[in-house]
């Protein structure tokens, strides 16, 4: 369980720390600094789906 719980947790932070990002390029002005933020973003929770799961938001879908 501490090895689930553990990789819950990274998916988690990293899900946090895109949300993060995502709202820094909300406010950056700069077109290729938001874009650059964007797609770090995207990276991140694309890793933190495939690390811990989607945190309950897909599985909804599998009802």
């Amino acid at each position: 369980m501490s090895v689930a719980g553990e990789s819950r947790g990274r998916a988690q932070q990293m899900r946090q720390k895109a949300q993060e990002m995502e709202q820094a390029a909300e406010r950056a002005t700069d077109p290729a600094e938001r874009s650059r933020l964007k797609e770090k973003a995207r990276r991140l929770m694309e890793q933190s789906e495939q690390q811990g799961g989607t945190g309950g938001r897909d599985s909804d879908s599998m009802i």
